[in-house]
């Protein structure tokens, strides 16, 4: 059974860190472009990050670069999603998702993402 579940989400205070984890099973994850998303209460859902199958290249939206790095643990199938110096803003559920196996650019685009987890919530608040 394919699965992706997050977690590490939390509340966090402002201008604090957490490190995410999206673990994958019934599927190897380095063969497959692994993006992360978000969506806070009442906004669309909006691509943060994306890693390669191929090479790891990994892409950004510009709102996270420099904040947010992700990275994968190919011996743990897992992908990780570090966000450092958290706004208020950044508050939203998090999630990861798989392409399909033909789907080969790294995109953050939600529509090119066919497989995804339930979610972990991040909170940031003093």
């Amino acid at each position: 059974q394919l699965l992706l579940v997050e977690s590490g989400g939390g509340l966090v205070q402002p201008g604090g860190s957490l490190r995410l984890s999206c673990a994958a099973s019934g599927f190897t994850l380095p063969y497959y472009v692994i993006g992360w998303f978000r969506q806070a209460p009442g906004k669309e859902r909006e691509g943060i990050s994306c890693i390669s199958s191929s090479d790891g290249t990994t892409n950004y939206a510009d709102s996270m670069k420099g904040r947010f790095t992700i990275s994968r643990d190919n011996a743990k199938n897992t992908v990780y999603l570090q966000m450092n110096s958290l706004e208020p803003e950044d508050t939203a559920v998090y999630y990861c998702a798989r392409r399909s196996r033909n789907g080969r650019r790294c995109t953050l685009s939600r529509d090119d993402y066919v497989y995804w987890g339930q979610g972990t919530q991040v909170t940031v608040s003093s």
